[in-house]
């Protein structure tokens, strides 16, 4: 079904998890922007909660993720503290507008710290907040889950749950510095099962040290039959230069970028054929689940957390390195956790950059959206579409678009491309640059 074009994919582009990027942030975004924009929030707008917390209990060679080892308990709970200072200033600045109808936990590993901590922490959130029945997810690490954990999550009314699996292979596991035997998934999975949280995503990748086609179909026939409701496959990003734990993989062992191709091609085979519906350009979702349904009911939204079934106004972060989202500013916490304690200990808003979205950049970042959660966008937005046109002629050559007057249509053999198709509106993206992942 696909076919591998490597001139469209030798350029690095961005996952656009927002546009524009985080590569384009700057520092004079700061406490004051982040201010402005909670002050802007109306009585009724819907709001999303991202909380970040960074750390793990063990690094994993590959992540990228802004995290570090959870190996002090005053580390941890110097944090929380923290955690509730910044949910405190937010909630001040708010003075009780908006709607918080979903809160998202992620990092680092949110159960890196105690499971009495989370229910502290979501209580927090809820008596906080405007929060009308809110959907909870969270990111799990298997290797610091427990029953423990199990009944808080169906107690303090989670509903769905990443889990962090990449690979079931013994010897990609090693390779990459995250050994979970099978039978840790399985029980994880059932102790969810058991508690009433059926809504279970794994995280998945291709493209790992000394993973082939056979050994990622393995990984995926497991999955199917643990019946993950969701599935994220992704490619794994190889910059030491970026990420210097990752000098810790072997990178003669990794495969090329055909193999990826090939990889990727054969893995979404697989999972159509065991009755996942394709969702963006790299989730799998069951037909009945929520994100298979607002792809279908054109309600998918793409932000930091990937393809989501939630259709937030604007999304504020909290804690270190968390992004807030608002229709014209995008803003980052301090990344440092130390600073960013010292700023919100000072009663201060720890927004440290960001950049401010202009009507050009919401039309551009609406296009780009579109493109990639449902391979489709109208371009009358943009305006003159003809050099846009001229830009993607190699696409429609190949056949992978065609157009409908101002509207730009995806080939389904066009998946692995929707990120090359979506970089032609980035005005930002005129220089190539190596600070991205390859399309594949």
């Amino acid at each position: 079904m696909w076919t591998y074009y490597p001139a469209l994919l030798e350029q690095p582009v961005p996952r656009y998890t927002s546009y524009p990027t985080a590569a384009e942030f700057g520092d004079a975004i700061g406490p004051d922007e982040m201010c402005r924009a909670l002050g802007s929030v109306g009585e009724h707008d819907r709001l999303s909660l991202y909380v970040h917390i960074p750390y793990c209990t063990e690094i994993c060679w590959y992540c990228g993720c802004n995290t570090g080892a959870a190996n002090r308990t005053e580390r941890l709970n110097h944090y929380l503290e923290a955690l509730d200072q910044e949910i405190a200033l937010i909630a001040q600045r708010l003075g009780g507008r908006g709607q918080v109808n979903h809160i998202a936990f992620g990092g680092g590993s949110p159960n890196a710290i105690k499971p009495l901590d989370f229910v502290r922490l979501v209580d927090r959130l809820v008596t906080s907040f405007r929060a009308v029945k809110p959907v909870i997810s969270l990111e799990l690490d298997p290797r610091g889950f427990t029953s423990d954990w199990a009944r808080v999550l169906a107690l303090t009314g989670v509903g769905r749950v990443s889990l962090g699996v990449q690979t079931f292979s013994p010897d990609v596991q090693a390779a990459i510095g995250r050994v979970q035997p099978t039978e840790l998934i399985e029980t994880c999975v059932a102790a969810l099962r058991d508690q009433g949280i059926d809504n279970i995503n794994f995280d998945l990748m291709y493209g790992l040290p000394g993973q082939d086609e056979a050994i990622l179909l393995d990984t995926l026939a497991e999955t199917v039959r643990l019946k993950a409701t969701t599935v994220s496959l992704f490619g794994y990003a190889h910059v030491p230069h970026m990420i210097p734990r990752q000098r810790r993989i072997d990178a003669t062992a990794l495969p090329g970028l055909q193999e990826r191709f090939d990889q990727a091609a054969r893995g979404h085979e697989f999972l159509l054929a065991a009755g996942y519906v394709a969702v963006g350009f790299d989730h799998y979702a069951l037909p009945e689940s929520p994100l298979a349904q607002a792809q279908h009911n054109g309600t998918l939204r793409r932000n930091f957390q990937g393809f989501t079934a939630d259709p937030h106004d604007a999304l504020i972060g909290i804690g270190a390195t968390a992004i807030s989202s608002f229709p014209s500013l995008l803003v980052q916490n301090e990344k440092n956790t130390g600073r960013y304690r010292m700023l919100v200990s000072a009663g201060r808003f720890p927004a440290s950059r960001g950049i401010t979205r202009s009507p050009d950049d919401q039309r551009r970042g609406a296009v780009i959206e579109q493109i990639l959660c449902f391979g489709a966008a109208d371009l009358s937005p943009l305006g003159d579409i003809s050099g846009y046109r001229a830009r993607l002629a190699l696409h429609e050559e190949l056949g992978l678009i065609r157009w409908e007057g101002n509207r730009l249509l995806l080939a389904p053999e066009a998946r692995p491309y929707a990120r090359t198709v979506a970089v032609i509106f980035d005005r930002w993206r005129e220089v190539p640059t190596t600070q991205f992942s390859h399309a594949i």
